[in-house]
């Protein structure tokens, strides 16, 4: 019996395989139920709107049912998940509207699973398939989780449905999976490439214990997997009524024809566009606990005809825990053309990849080999892939008046991560993540200020979690949740604003432990368009042995940090800390990035900022140039004479440094 190279280790994992490579390597064994090209070329309009809006009305019926089903504030609260529907091969015919970074991938680990468990141990009517491998796809570290179900109608393999979501915690030498010391990937979770945890729709128990024991929370990791497995029933119960009211071989020519459609209607986009080529690169910082390291992600993207090229090329070294696997690199990619190139196409994003291609050096940040640290690849190469992506895409749209609308700026630039594991009010261990920077500052468009606190780019349906429900749920107290001024990004249209929270443990006897692991502290992240200017940055304060349990004793809610004594620590990037009761703990992240010189700005509107407290009245004065009278109402002359000087001001300074 020949051995199989392990996952991670083969040329794969830097690849995309096409249809025809897995069609030719399945076993007689296995008959798929393909399209027929006539059918789908005869489909009439009504039928293939009706049975395309059922296809995705069953994506938010599964999303719907895992969220019912699970326990976990991350899915729950925050939507962290997403659900996908593909065709027999894998290529994703519909997109949940979740988290979708996590089943971009989808088809990558399905055709994966084609070609490595057809034969062996075989794929069959009933079998589901768990896998956390980031080097094979449907996730991009291995906390993501993904359920792959293979759909038969009349004995052949007829479609795929997938639930994937963030699980607290699987291991590895930190609570929450999380490890900022972390060297190689054996210091983290361990990755599972696809193993069979389910036959005749019955979850294997060997299996599913396997898959648990590496957990501190088992009983929340054990009650994820039967909300994915229920979320993935539902599919296939939704998609065989489908099948019986339309016929298999209508419902098959419609999930074709959307490839198809997906594709045309992005070539048609990309027609009104001159070509050209356009780059941006992504900053990190601090690759691990002690590094001091600025680790670049560098995309030129190249458009020709009606094509898109990413190039990687120039891309730092693998390093540390930042890394992220080809499957984040293709994710990242992907969850930026789908809400700013493809926001009124439909998402088969099988048929959308066809228009893409990719080039990446192996071993680099955002392709890295086996054994290499990926434990927070979702959140820092993936997002930074993301954000050069989006800015790459924005600067092509914004060359094109027909298209220019859809430009839009970074939205945050990183992902603020608070991992807490410790003993909660009821005596328990827990270990838990803290979602609030969900609600950060969208960017700036051509025509319009970012939405505040909006939410994520890549998280369509993401959403900050409930004060009350943490408190309820673990051993905190939030001292206040609230947007702050000054940390859109100043722009003729202004990035949204982002928010910042602070709390103290409550009720809890110990100590916790704290992972906190953030980039964007010194660099922005959330760079501004067209002379905007980037958003504001991130920070994590520590005050030790705080009085706040006095001037609580004294009546007062504190609201500022500087109302609050205690020892106050700057947290690094990357770090991991102990939380002690009588300790505060005080976050911001990062919000979005403007459009526009801020001096173009309309007065009126710096005005209407300053008194919704969006700005303040030193920002307006030094960076829009607005001078506002005791009122908040503009001072028209000297606001003229004001931005006057200060455009005088940047002309000497670029005579100074010419």
């Amino acid at each position: 019996m020949p051995l199989m190279q392990v996952p991670g280790s083969e040329v794969f994992a830097s690849g995309m395989r096409s249809r025809d490579e897995v069609l030719s390597s399945l076993p007689d064994s296995l008959t798929l139920h393909q399209a027929d090209p006539q059918a789908a070329a005869d489909l009439d309009p009504l039928t293939y709107e009706v049975v395309r809006h059922r296809l995705w009305a069953i994506t938010d019926m599964m999303g719907q049912a895992l969220k019912a089903m699970s326990g976990s504030l991350v899915v729950t609260d925050c939507n962290d998940f997403d659900v996908a529907i593909t065709d027999e091969v894998g290529d994703v015919v519909q997109v949940g509207p979740y988290n979708t970074e996590l089943v971009a991938s989808t088809d990558l680990a399905i055709k994966w699973i084609l070609q490595h468990r057809s034969e062996n141990p075989g794929i069959a009517e009933g079998d589901m398939f768990l896998c956390n491998d980031p080097w094979v796809g449907g996730g991009l570290h291995q906390n993501d989780v993904a359920l792959f179900a293979p759909l038969f109608h009349d004995g052949k393999l007829f479609a795929w449905t997938c639930a994937v979501a963030h699980q607290a915690d699987l291991g590895g030498v930190s609570p929450g999976s999380w490890t900022p010391r972390a060297e190689d990937v054996f210091w983290e979770s361990l990755p599972t490439p696809p193993v069979k945890i389910a036959e005749k729709y019955q979850l294997r128990r060997d299996v599913e214990d396997v898959y648990t024991r590496r957990s501190r929370v088992p009983k929340l990791v054990a009650l994820d997997l039967r909300a994915k497995f229920g979320a993935n029933m539902v599919g296939h119960e939704r998609i065989r009524q489908l099948i019986d009211r339309y016929g298999a071989e209508t419902v098959k020519a419609v999930m074709s024809r959307q490839l198809d459609d997906a594709e045309s209607r992005l070539r048609a986009k990309l027609e009104q566009i001159e070509d050209g080529t356009w780059k941006a690169v992504s900053y990190q910082e601090q690759s691990m606990k002690g590094d001091r390291g600025v680790h670049p992600i560098v995309c030129t993207m190249t458009k020709r005809g009606t094509d898109l090229e990413f190039d990687f090329t120039g891309t730092g070294p693998q390093s540390g825990m930042i890394n992220c696997t080809f499957t984040g690199l293709y994710g990242g990619v992907m969850s930026a053309v789908l809400p700013v190139l493809c926001g009124d196409i439909p998402w088969a994003a099988g048929g959308l990849r066809r228009c893409l291609s990719f080039k990446s050096e192996p071993g680099t940040l955002n392709n890295a080999t086996f054994p290499s640290g990926v434990g927070k690849g979702s959140v820092a190469s993936a997002w930074a892939t993301t954000n050069a992506v989006t800015e790459c895409l924005s600067k092509m749209l914004d060359t094109s008046n027909a298209l220019k609308k859809e430009v839009q700026s970074v939205c945050c630039g990183t992902w603020d991560l608070c991992v807490m594991a410790g003993l909660d009010q009821r005596g328990n261990p827990f270990a838990t993540m803290i979602t609030d920077s969900m609600g950060a500052g969208f960017g700036a468009g051509s025509d319009h200020d970012g939405v505040d606190t909006a939410g994520l780019l890549l998280i369509p349906m993401g959403k900050m979690p409930d004060v009350e429900m943490n408190e309820f749920m673990l051993p905190m107290l939030y001292l206040w949740r609230r947007e702050e001024p000054d940390t859109g990004g100043p722009g003729q249209y202004r990035g949204g604003v982002t928010a910042s929270l602070c709390f103290v443990p409550h009720d809890t006897p110990v100590p916790m432990l704290q992972v906190v692991s953030g980039s964007g502290k010194s660099i922005p992240m959330n760079p501004g368009l067209a002379g905007g200017y980037p958003g504001s940055s991130q920070a994590d304060i520590a005050l030790r042995q705080a009085n706040v349990a006095e001037l609580f004793a004294q009546g007062q809610l504190p609201s500022s940090l500087l109302e609050i004594d205690g020892e106050r620590i700057t947290l690094a990037c990357e770090d991991e800390v102990l939380l002690s009761p009588g300790d505060v703990h005080y976050m911001t992240w990062q919000s979005g990035g403007g459009y526009g010189d801020p001096l173009l700005r309309e007065p009126a509107r710096v005005a209407h900022d300053v008194a919704e407290l969006r700005v303040t009245e030193d920002s307006a004065r030094n960076i829009y140039g607005v001078v506002l009278q005791g009122d908040l109402t503009v001072d028209v002359a000297a606001t003229e004479e004001h931005r006057r000087s200060l455009r005088e001001r940047r002309r000497q300074l670029v005579k100074e440094n010419a």
